[in-house]
């Protein structure tokens, strides 16, 4: 089996719960809250140890709620490897309202992570062995400078491992100065790295080509929510189409679509197999309630449905 290296830089305990109704001023009643270990890196590493599969898992671990988070880690038996840092792990909150059929999602901004908590995690990723994919994914935490994804990249380079990555702003913008894999940005975000206001899905082509033609990124798979996604290589566009479902959260979609990806590329599947893998668990995790990520049986499912439309560009 491949080795797969999950790295978080901004874990963030999940909790959930359910309210009758969200009303101002007033003192709601909750249910019993749901205790989840988050972060991009943290839940592909769960996802992927639902789809039988399995990563070691790298992230940062802060005060009580560190200590907590890497509890609720060790019951899902996850392989992990903890940073310890000076200031707390984050916590965030999810609120469901019956009644209206809305969810409410409070994301914490995280922890300052100090020079030496950072150097500490770049030797540990340094020292890994044997390393088939290296994925970061997830928020930036203040304190981590924007060239610091692109730093892990040349380790991954180094070890010839295929790099992947999910995340935002100028950390995605100046990674891909280096060798990648594989990334997932949604259309605001690709946008923002081809330096655009904004893209329609009809640009999609186009924009990522442009991209790839610059020899730094093999592949961009373009999220596209309920509508799937689009994957691009240096041939073809594909647009991969998902049947319609009844969603009832959005939370952690684009986390199991990721593991769904790689999962199958690990299994030694093509980029395009895997890709249709990767939509049918982001779909199925929306089937669930709160932060419940895909399950085996839904993606199993879902993937049966799924639709591929593919040009030559």
């Amino acid at each position: 089996m491949k080795h797969i290296v999950t790295i978080t830089l901004n874990p963030a305990i999940d909790k959930s719960t359910v309210v009758d109704e969200m009303k101002p001023e007033k003192k709601l009643k909750c249910n019993n809250p749901k205790f989840e270990p988050g972060g991009g890196g943290v839940n592909i590493s769960r996802v992927l140890q639902r789809l039988n599969n399995k990563a070691t898992t790298i992230y940062f671990e802060g005060g009580y709620s560190g200590k907590f988070f890497t509890q609720l880690i060790k019951i899902e038996k996850i392989e992990k490897i903890a940073i310890e840092i000076k200031n707390n792990t984050r916590e965030n909150f999810i609120v469901f309202d019956q009644k209206n059929n809305l969810q409410y999602r409070f994301g914490m901004p995280g922890p300052k992570i100090h020079d030496k908590e950072a150097l500490i995690l770049m030797k540990t990723i340094e020292q890994l062995e044997n390393v088939d994919y290296l994925i970061v994914s997830g928020s930036m935490p203040i304190g981590i400078d924007d060239d610091f994804i692109q730093k892990i990249a040349k380790i991954a380079q180094n070890k010839k491992a295929k790099f992947i990555v999910d995340t935002s702003g100028d950390s995605l913008k100046k990674c891909l100065k280096e060798n990648v894999f594989l990334i997932k940005p949604n259309l605001n975000e690709l946008a923002y790295i081809a330096g655009l206001n904004e893209i329609s899905i009809q640009e999609i082509p186009k924009v990522t080509k442009q991209i790839i033609a610059r020899g730094k990124c093999e592949a961009i798979c373009v999220s596209l929510g309920a509508k799937g996604a689009m994957l691009i290589t240096k041939e073809n566009a594909y647009n991969i189409v998902p049947p319609k479902v009844n969603a009832m959260s959005t939370v952690g979609a684009g986390d199991s679509m990721l593991a769904g990806i790689v999962h199958k590329l690990s299994m030694g599947e093509d980029l395009l197999s895997a890709a249709k893998y990767g939509v049918s668990c982001g779909t199925a995790a929306t089937l669930n309630p709160g932060t419940e990520l895909c399950h085996l049986t839904d993606a199993e499912i879902i993937y049966k449905q799924i639709t591929v439309d593919s040009e030559v560009i």
